[in-house]
C-alpha cells in the first residue's frame, strides 16, 4: 500500500489566516467580573446576554507564583482589558467584584480612572452562615 499525500495549496493557508484574525464585536454596555482570589486574579468583560467578550488572568500576562495575586499584577489585567474595552467600544459598565484577594481594590481603582460610566459596584463575596470552620491564618 502506497501512502497518498495530499499537496498543499496556497488558498489552504489563506483560509487559517482568515480564520485566525479575531473579529472585535462593537458592544456599548457590559458587565465585568473580578474575581481576587489569595492566589489570582481573573477578569472577564460579558455583553448583556452574558457573552463573554475578553478575559484575562495574572497568569496570562506572565506572573507566576506569588506574583499573581498582587494588587501590581490586578492593575496591569486591568489595562489589558480596558485596552479591550475601548477597542470594541464599550462605555457603560457594571461592575461586579468577588473574593478577598489583594487585588480587587487595585483593579476597581484602575477602572475609575479610565473614564468609562460606571452603574454600579457589586460585592457578590459568598460569606458563609457559619459553616465549616475556616482554615487557620499564616504565621510568617
Amino acid at each position: 500500500m502506497a501512502k497518498t499525500t495530499k499537496a498543499k495549496t496556497s488558498g489552504d493557508s489563506a483560509a487559517k489566516a482568515a480564520s485566525s484574525t479575531k473579529k472585535i464585536k462593537k458592544v456599548l454596555s457590559g458587565k465585568i467580573y473580578i474575581n481576587a482570589s489569595y492566589n489570582n486574579t481573573i477578569v472577564s468583560v460579558t455583553d448583556e446576554k452574558g457573552n463573554i467578550i475578553a478575559w484575562a488572568t495574572a497568569g496570562s500576562l506572565g506572573f507566576s507564583g506569588p506574583k499573581k495575586a498582587t494588587p501590581f499584577a490586578a492593575s496591569k489585567i486591568m489595562s489589558v482589558i480596558i485596552e479591550k474595552l475601548k477597542a470594541s467600544g464599550t462605555i457603560d459598565l457594571d461592575v461586579v467584584v468577588k473574593g478577598v484577594g489583594s487585588g480587587r481594590d487595585s483593579a476597581v481603582r484602575s477602572l475609575l480612572n479610565q473614564g468609562f460610566n460606571i452603574n454600579s459596584i457589586k460585592d457578590v463575596t459568598p460569606v458563609p452562615h457559619n459553616g465549616p470552620r475556616p482554615a487557620k491564618t499564616r504565621r510568617v
